[in-house]
């Protein structure tokens, strides 16, 4: 989802794009990062790969999240750092930052308390990458810089049940119920964690405005500055799909973080703002969704009036 908004908005620049398939290269093999790095002599590099999924997928796949995500990051930055790259953009994630860190979030708060346990796997990673740009700034000059952005959505995003985040399970698990008939759905946790998400175009176009203006030791937020409630959101999105059943929330589920909302005022300040309201990005996503998907007919809910659907 990221690599191909970024992808279609570097289209609007004077510059030739260089992208390669995951079947002819595996990110997580050395040798063969640091060779294509060396032959194709990019000026710039966003690093958008990564392992990603909701609460479900970290807690059952914690290996996978460290490992991959860590060997990923690592291989780029490094064949960057070798081939000579003049600029290199890192995407993290908002999940970098503690629990109970103060809200809105600043960039300063990275290591000051405990992470989410339900992520901590995919944040340590993230975390890492960070400072491996921070590293090759101080050591060795690179101009490397680091964002973070809150929850993305949008087009091209996962919509499988088991590995999605909470946008694209609802859009799915909602626009089923709605086909379906099924007039009751049950959500994990309690509905009142809050959340930022930003579409992913917006995301992009900050990605390169960025790679344009921003050039600084310290990571940067990307958010829209905006939060709602688990609850509301599952709302929007079944007005939006056109589905008048109810939710039922199951609190014996984890929540995650129960707020998480990003600090803007540095981006703010050079001038940027995401431009896409979340109804409007959700509207958006579920037409994507409605076309590309055939969800119905490939792995429909349960014929039951309650399903479960976790968030993030």
């Amino acid at each position: 989802m990221v690599g191909s908004a970024i992808v279609q908005r570097l289209a609007l620049e004077n510059c030739t794009i260089l992208t390669v398939p995951r079947s002819r290269l595996d990110l997580r093999c050395q040798a063969d990062v640091t060779d294509w790095v060396s032959k194709t002599a990019p000026d710039s590099i966003v690093v958008a790969a990564a392992t990603v999924g909701g609460i479900q997928a970290n807690y059952e796949r914690p290996a996978e999240f460290l490992y991959d995500n860590l060997t990923i990051e690592t291989n780029v930055i490094n064949a960057a750092y070798q081939a000579n790259v003049d600029r290199l953009l890192f995407i993290g994630s908002a999940c970098i930052y503690p629990r109970g860190a103060a809200q809105p979030i600043t960039e300063d708060a990275l290591l000051t308390g405990a992470l989410e346990p339900t992520n901590e796997w995919y944040s340590i990673a993230k975390i890492a990458g960070i400072k491996l740009c921070e590293a090759y700034r101080r050591q060795y000059g690179c101009n490397y810089i680091a964002a973070m952005p809150n929850n993305l959505f949008g087009p091209n995003d996962n919509f499988d049940l088991e590995s999605s985040h909470v946008i694209p399970a609802l859009i799915r698990k909602i626009h089923e119920a709605k086909f379906l008939s099924i007039d009751s759905l049950t959500l994990w946790g309690s509905g009142e964690p809050m959340r930022e998400f930003m579409h992913v175009d917006d995301m992009a176009d900050a990605a390169v405005f960025l790679l344009k203006f921003y050039s600084d030791y310290q990571h940067i937020n990307i958010s829209s500055g905006e939060e709602i409630s688990i609850r509301d959101l599952a709302a929007l999105i079944a007005e939006v799909v056109g589905w008048k059943g109810t939710f039922n929330f199951d609190s014996r589920k984890p929540d995650g973080a129960p707020q998480r909302l990003l600090d803007n005022s540095r981006l703010k300040q050079m001038g940027w703002r995401a431009s896409t309201s979340l109804r409007e990005g959700l509207t958006q996503t579920y037409a994507w969704y409605c076309k590309h998907h055939k969800s119905l007919s490939a792995s429909p809910v349960p014929s039951t009036n309650t399903v479960s659907q976790r968030t993030p």
